[in-house]
């Protein structure tokens, strides 16, 4: 399916209150303009020196998720311009981003990924991770970031009912804590699902589906 015609579709099938962040990693700003063409505005990268090379080639109004693992140093190089930043997994991580938002004058939106995979590979925080981080002193000091929502990635499997299973536990998560709100914790997110996952993830209360390879290809 033609990229346009991708992006279409899913726009067309994505019930209300479900975002498409299409996800462009590997793929030349060819593909991605031909994306916001057909009217996607919202752009996944999972490497931080390549979104900073594709974003001053494109349209203003493009809005750059960063969803893959971040490591601190990095922070620095798309603080003036990153709209959310998915993989968020320790306290040391917010600290940075909240202190590289500040020198721009921003507050950076975050969302903390939460482990629900039965596998080694995946990062993440357990529930009393997550609970210490946003009880922490530190972390309520933090004026230049907003936690505003969860993200997680099921086991890779071709088992519906696992991967069923782990995005449950995640929404269960996100609805026990999303009745809490400071100024900057107010959980709206919940980013789930992928091209092999999102149906079930949408049927699980995703709000937001990371879409590549059914929009763009199969990686470059």
């Amino acid at each position: 399916m033609p990229i346009q015609s991708a992006i279409k579709h899913f726009h067309a099938i994505l019930p209300k209150g479900v975002s498409l962040v299409a996800v462009s990693k590997t793929k030349p700003v060819s593909d991605i303009l031909q994306a916001y063409e057909a009217g996607q505005r919202i752009f996944g990268e999972n490497k931080v020196q390549e979104m900073c090379d594709k974003q001053p080639q494109l349209p203003d109004d493009i809005k750059w998720h960063l969803i893959g693992h971040l490591q601190t140093n990095k922070v620095k190089y798309m603080a003036h311009f990153v709209e959310l930043i998915h993989g968020v997994d320790s306290l040391r991580l917010l600290k940075e981003i909240n202190k590289q938002a500040k020198k721009h004058n921003r507050v950076i939106s975050c969302l903390l990924q939460i482990y629900i995979a039965e596998e080694e590979t995946k990062f993440g925080l357990s529930e009393d991770e997550f609970l210490e981080i946003i009880n922490s002193g530190e972390f309520k000091q933090l004026e230049n970031i907003k936690v505003v929502g969860l993200m997680g990635m099921a086991t890779y499997t071709e088992l519906d009912e696992q991967i069923r299973k782990e995005f449950t536990h995640l929404k269960s998560i996100f609805d026990k804590y999303k009745i809490l709100s400071t100024s900057n914790f107010q959980l709206s997110t919940l980013s789930m699902g992928m091209s092999g996952d999102y149906q079930i993830a949408i049927e699980c209360g995703s709000t937001m589906v990371r879409i590549g390879s059914t929009i763009f290809g199969s990686r470059n």
